[in-house]
């Protein structure tokens, strides 16, 4: 449940794992990663890997950790929510499939199987909007993208007119999707690799590796070691789709 401008906003249940969109859902984050099949209507969609606008048959794909807004944009839209391995999607992506009325009816039995069976069927999409504000979460994705002040100036736009149309796209401000971008690449680097947390956390821009775990434990809920004490299997029928 979400709450804005005093109103309740929320995704209303219909079966397990069916949800009729509210009109804006504000921005927020999913720990583990997902699918969401768009059975029917449209919404556009704002988070950490660009803006998309989708209808039935697309697929978004959500990366572990990641954060977004929605908004619809029709009367009624409808999404399955399919759950995915843990390391599947390294960013968000939108994906297409013809398999639509198969894999709704196996998730009313098996929300696993039904996942495996849309990962299978995925087809390519188009790319998403290309925005001012789109361009701009682009560049403070990256690991040396400019900064706000830097960006600006080279699109022509005040600094505090980019900020601003950034926020009322993306729910966020410029400065906090940047560092929950340089977080998430900072902890794919301990979960799927073996360099020293000390190595990563100079090498993400984190002032040391205190900073790193701090900023970690924040986005993610756990320390980088207790990451790494975790571990995770990286074979599975889904990896090399997204990738």
């Amino acid at each position: 449940m979400f709450r804005a401008a005093g109103a309740v906003l929320r995704s209303r249940r219909v079966r397990p794992a069916r949800h009729i969109l509210s009109p804006i859902i504000p921005r927020h984050r999913h720990v583990g990663p997902y699918a969401a099949l768009v059975l029917a209507g449209a919404y556009e969609e704002a988070g950490e890997g660009g803006r998309w606008r989708v209808s039935g048959g697309d697929v978004l794909i959500h990366a572990a950790f990641s954060s977004h807004l929605d908004r619809t944009l029709g009367p009624r839209t409808v999404v399955l929510d399919l759950p995915l391995p843990p390391l599947w999607a390294r960013r968000s992506t939108r994906w297409r499939t013809e398999a639509v009325d198969e894999v709704a009816r196996l998730a009313e039995r098996d929300l696993e199987a039904a996942g495996a069976l849309l990962c299978a069927h995925l087809q390519a999409s188009g790319p998403g909007l290309s925005d001012l504000p789109d361009q701009l979460a682009a560049s403070l994705s990256t690991a040396d993208g400019p900064g706000i002040d830097e960006w600006a100036a080279a699109h022509g736009v005040a600094r505090t007119t980019a900020w601003r149309w950034f926020d009322a796209v993306y729910g966020v401000a410029p400065a906090r999707f940047r560092r929950e971008a340089r977080v998430r690449r900072a902890w794919w680097q301990i979960v799927d690799g073996d360099a020293s947390l000390a190595t990563i956390a100079a090498g993400a821009g984190f002032a040391d590796q205190a900073h790193m775990t701090r900023e970690v434990r924040a986005l993610t809920g756990r320390t980088p070691g207790a990451w790494r004490r975790r571990g995770f299997a990286l074979q599975h029928s889904c990896k090399t789709a997204a990738e």
